[in-house]
């Protein structure tokens, strides 16, 4: 079943040379109430903004269409009679490589005139039994797309790429007919034997750098790479504010003493109560990594003690301007964000005592109280990382 393993999804794109727009989109999202996570990945024709804006079209039809449950030739009908057709060539402007994966762990893909997704079970390729599927309707007739369905399991991954991995290098050096896609699967086998637990995102950007170093770092194509990888979740609890009744004390201090993974605690009262009920010493500094924040304090069994509400609202700001070229310091709350992107499922628990400290008027507007700060927080993990999420109120 599904709860037995997280889904990590990453991805790395490298832009044809010359090019700020890639060509390649990929785009992901969780089907919250089905618990299904839905990837596409499509490669515009060409590249710049024409290709950018064919292969958006092409994602987004790909996700809407399967979050729909429509039959595999029904989704591929429906986007490649949406798609313009090159005069000279009589192909659709843009491919696709969807994957489905349901709460079962039942997981569907669909190809067109990508390079074969690898599949990975633990360190070795798996080959899932591929089905060669005939268009028949008038315009697409006699087209092939290929699709597999399979149980996945925990340490599988499956990997997508744009033809600018797998055609890199071509016509020179070692790779005279390009890196293809065999050498492709080679890595990834090198990449996951020599560190097993390698991340989503850092194999897909392992993936697109040595495409991208074939080429001799000027890209002859867009390069994208995604991965996906089923394992086990890393879990984090944040806690927050005071409890609204003060029996709820030791409650709290309990859920923060058994939790099994790691262990964030946001505000000067929520460390107080939690040092009180379990006896452990707060240890202050004065390391101040960011100038706009408190510093950090230190408990035995703790991963991470923060001031409140000022580190919270920056927690949100840098989540939401994060991209992967968001460079992460020591601060408090670049220290949270850090930690939320190395979670899977993170817990909050939120006190709802107010502070009183929080009233003052002439504190700045955008000091937003600590519940709507973390429903924000909340909703950009979900949306935008693809984080499970849980919040209790206290």
């Amino acid at each position: 079943m599904r709860d037995l393993f997280y889904i990590e999804v990453g991805s790395f794109q490298k832009s044809h040379a010359g090019e700020r727009i890639c060509g390649d989109v990929f785009v992901s999202q969780k089907v919250k109430e089905e618990n299904r996570t839905v990837v596409v990945l499509s490669d515009g024709m060409g590249h710049g903004v024409k290709a950018n804006l064919l292969a958006t079209l092409t994602a987004t039809m790909g996700l809407n269409f399967t979050k729909e449950h429509k039959d595999a030739r029904k989704i591929a009908e429906i986007i490649m009679n949406t798609l313009p057709v090159c005069s000279e060539r009589k192909i659709s402007y843009a491919t696709f490589s969807i994957v489905d994966i349901e709460e079962s762990g039942l997981t569907t893909i669909i190809n067109y005139d990508n390079p074969d997704p690898i599949v990975m079970r633990g360190n070795e390729l798996y080959k899932p039994d591929w089905q060669y599927l005939v268009l028949e309707s008038e315009n697409n007739a006699g087209k092939e797309i290929k699709a597999c369905a399979f149980e996945a399991q925990k340490e599988d991954r499956i990997i997508l790429m744009s033809d600018g991995i797998t055609q890199s290098g071509l016509g020179k050096g070692k790779y005279l007919l390009g890196w293809g896609l065999d050498n492709v699967q080679q890595q990834v086998v090198d990449n996951v034997t020599e560190k097993p637990e390698l991340s989503a995102a850092k194999l897909a950007g392992r993936i697109v750098n040595k495409a991208h170093s074939n080429d001799n770092y000027q890209a002859k194509d867009d390069m994208s790479a995604a991965a996906i990888y089923f394992r086990e979740p890393r879990q984090l609890l944040l806690c927050s504010g005071p409890p609204f009744d003060k029996e709820k004390d030791k409650e709290l201090a309990q859920i923060v003493k058994n939790f099994e993974g790691k262990r964030v605690l946001c505000g000067g009262t929520t460390a107080d109560i939690i040092s009180r009920e379990l006896n452990i010493p707060i240890k202050d500094t004065l390391d101040f990594d960011d100038p706009e924040l408190p510093p950090l304090s230190y408990m035995d069994g703790i991963d991470l003690v923060t001031e409140g509400i000022l580190t919270l609202s920056k927690v949100s700001e840098v989540l939401e301007k994060f991209s992967p070229r968001t460079d992460l310091g020591k601060g408090p709350a670049d220290s949270i964000v850090k930690m939320f992107l190395e979670s899977d499922t993170i817990y909050f628990w939120i006190g709802t005592a107010i502070n009183v400290a929080h009233q003052d008027p002439n504190l700045p507007v955008e000091l937003e109280i600590r519940r709507t700060v973390i429903k924000k927080i909340a909703k950009t993990l979900e949306t935008k990382f693809l984080k499970e999420i849980s919040i209790r109120f206290i």
